[in-house]
């Protein structure tokens, strides 16, 4: 892996994910999108990592794909690659649906074409003042992946997301914020700070019962009710006698602060 392409930290069982091409708003190119996927399966799998945050180093979250790069693969008639690029997308999309520990999109700054839609695939997403938003893809004439089609859609309606993907247009953080693409803008100033302090938060929550949230959430977006219905009786007998709401409901009595395991 190209650790300095794509740095990973655990800070107060945070694991933070930060795309380090700085100098390229950070774009994927070389293994970056392999990185990104490796990373994520190693958070998922480690026990000791509650929230995982995916950033952006310098000015920008992430522009989407190399188009230099691109641009040479044309040169050369080449498309061989696209498949596998593809294949890495909706794995690094599907795997942050499927984890059972919440996924924050730290948004530093432009999120362009891939860069967007991961931030889409993540569960919560926070932005900086300064953060631009656009499906950029129609520029370059090509269709939007990393699942946006879907994801844009589910968030703000079909009317509004067919206007972002046709047009490319940039939208700032109040206006993504206007249509439900954001939980939260903060002010540059306060950004990674408040950032941390949201992840520490989840981080501290009980894991299982976060976990049981996430999938019930994304049931109540995609299916039925009875379906909903259904997972919510599994989820309330399967943690109702958990050592978690057992500590939960003592603290809350005891009027403190709850330490769940």
């Amino acid at each position: 892996m190209s650790q300095s392409q794509i740095l990973y930290e655990i800070t107060d069982r945070v694991g933070v994910i930060t795309l380090n091409r700085p100098d390229v708003m950070n774009a994927f190119g070389g293994t970056m999108r392999e990185d990104l996927l490796n990373l994520l399966q190693q958070a998922e799998a480690d026990k000791s990592v509650r929230c995982v945050v995916i950033t952006g180093a310098g000015k920008a979250f992430c522009a989407g794909g190399d188009i230099a790069s691109m641009a040479e693969m044309q040169a050369k008639n080449d498309g061989s690659a696209i498949p596998q690029r593809m294949k890495i997308g909706a794995q690094v999309v599907n795997l942050i649906r499927a984890m059972a520990k919440p996924v924050i999109a730290a948004v530093n700054g432009v999120a362009a074409g891939a860069g967007i839609n991961l931030a889409l695939a993540c569960d919560m997403r926070l932005a900086a003042e300064s953060a631009r938003f656009s499906e950029s893809f129609v520029k370059i004439a090509l269709v939007p992946d990393w699942g946006g089609t879907y994801l844009l859609t589910q968030l703000v309606g079909t009317a509004k997301a067919m206007e972002l993907m046709m047009t490319g247009d940039r939208i700032d953080a109040t206006e993504a914020m206007r249509i439900g693409i954001l939980n939260r803008v903060i002010p540059d100033s306060a950004f990674r700070e408040e950032v941390m302090t949201f992840a520490r938060q989840l981080a501290s929550g009980p894991a299982n019962t976060l976990a049981h949230i996430k999938r019930a959430t994304y049931i109540g977006a995609t299916e039925t009710l009875a379906d909903s219905l259904k997972y919510e009786e599994q989820a309330q007998e399967a943690l109702f006698l958990a050592d978690d709401a057992r500590e939960g409901m003592r603290a809350f009595l005891e009027k403190r602060t709850a330490k769940f395991s």
